[in-house]
């Protein structure tokens, strides 16, 4: 599957279209039951707001699951136009909420369409990006003398140590993108002669900052 990119964190905007006041609440979700449990927290959260217009996307590229509802306003005023925002931002795994406190002024259906999208774009302009990295957890067995060695050679592999464990050796614990893993192993090899070798213990995914 193509890498896309996903919102860091959970952030929130807030601004006041003709006296209605918008509060626009977006966060990662890696499924639907999350998309759903971050949706009905925050309808709970403003359960005295006149509408709370959600939508989402879970996956990317070109594997996605895509929701919104109008939540009581005019069919395709609110819902749509936040989705829509979404799909534009190029993020997947995105979930917002858009909540209204009716100012007693009709916005109008273009008037609706317009304040939902500036609410989403909201949040959206203002979340960090960041990326599934797919990475290996690694053991190895180091002698003392090549603590820093090793410790250098992490660093510039893209790794981090996770962990030290003190004894005859020092155990170490690493972290690297799948991708660096096999730099690292070259370097230790030929550091050690060969006698070295780091051992997979555990692969998973890392979320980290889009540059």
């Amino acid at each position: 599957m193509k890498p896309y990119l996903i919102p860091l964190d959970e952030i929130r905007r807030e601004h006041v279209v003709v006296n209605s006041r918008f509060i626009a609440t977006l966060a990662p979700v890696f499924s639907t039951d999350e998309a759903r449990a971050f949706i009905s927290r925050i309808k709970n959260e403003f359960a005295d707001a006149s509408h709370n217009v959600p939508a989402y996307i879970i996956g990317g590229g070109n594997t996605l699951t895509e929701y919104f509802s109008d939540d009581g306003e005019p069919s395709g005023t609110s819902g749509r136009p936040a989705l829509t925002v979404l799909r534009g931002s190029g993020m997947g795994d995105i979930a917002v909420v858009v909540t209204r406190y009716f100012g007693g002024t009709l916005l109008g259906t273009g008037g609706l369409v317009k304040a939902y999208t500036e609410s989403t774009q909201l949040v959206v302009n203002a979340v960090g990006r960041g990326r599934r990295v797919p990475v290996h957890v690694a053991m190895a067995a180091i002698p003392y003398n090549l603590l820093e060695r090793v410790r250098l050679m992490t660093a510039r592999n893209q790794g981090e140590i996770l962990g030290e464990d003190y004894a005859a050796d020092i155990t170490v614990t690493l972290q690297f993108p799948v991708e660096s893993f096999e730099g690292f192993q070259n370097e230790l090899r030929e550091l050690s002669a060969g006698r070295l070798q780091a051992e997979v213990i555990e692969s998973s995914e890392k979320i980290v900052k889009a540059n």
